[in-house]
């Protein structure tokens, strides 16, 4: 259920190697890197069960469709199988819900290539609205996507135990919930998930796996 994750801008390559270990090391289920270590991290982790999440627009999402769906493609083929793209807020603060929806679609795109591959979208909970947060993960669900994530973890206050339990009631039993932001221990995990998510996603996984009781 954990997506070990650095995708910090100062990150460098012994970050990343230290990563890739740990995962491998506590099995995690997937690491999320940002675009530019994505075949470094696939390498170093080829022949294991962890698998390499790529971020898309990260972390501002105002690129346009078409670039998000390049950056997409090409983490593919670097060895991503799965993607964590950030929700048009500008857009959906318009109220421009079909650019929003267009926008996911980009991405989503890819499982042309492969069905396989999870695409997850972070709507930022910290910066809308209750109304808003409900619209973003009713979009992103009409999209296609599999999963609703909570946040960047770069902006705001991340992850809460309402937010986490707002978006599963609005998506439902059967599309994933990924919560992320602000999750540093296990209490916290075990919170998270008891709100609905089935994916976490943080930078101090192992610290949470030590601090299991």
């Amino acid at each position: 259920m954990i997506d070990s994750t650095n995708v910090k801008a100062t990150a460098t390559e012994n970050d990343i190697e230290k990563l890739c270990r740990e995962a491998i090391q506590y099995s995690f289920g997937c690491m999320v890197v940002n675009p530019v270590y994505v075949k470094f991290a696939a390498k170093l982790l080829e022949g294991s069960k962890v698998k390499v999440c790529s971020t898309v627009g990260f972390p501002f999402s105002v690129s346009l469709p078409e670039i998000k769906a390049l950056e997409t493609v090409k983490a593919v083929e670097d060895g991503a199988e799965e993607l964590d793209m950030v929700i048009n807020l500008g857009a959906l603060k318009s109220g421009d819900y079909d650019f929003v929806k267009r926008d996911i679609a980009a991405v989503l795109d890819v499982k042309r290539l492969s069905k396989e591959i999870i695409v997850k979208v972070i709507i930022e909970t910290a910066y809308l609205t209750m109304e808003e947060k409900v619209i973003a993960c009713k979009l992103s669900k009409e999209a296609g996507a599999d999963f609703v994530k909570t946040s960047t973890g770069l902006f705001g206050g991340g992850a809460t135990v309402e937010d986490v339990r707002l978006m599963r009631q609005t998506v439902g039993k059967d599309m994933g919930v990924k919560a992320a932001g602000g999750i540093r221990t296990y209490a916290d995990a075990v919170a998270m998930i008891e709100a609905g998510a089935n994916r976490l996603g943080t930078s101090t996984a192992v610290a949470i796996i030590k601090g299991a009781p």
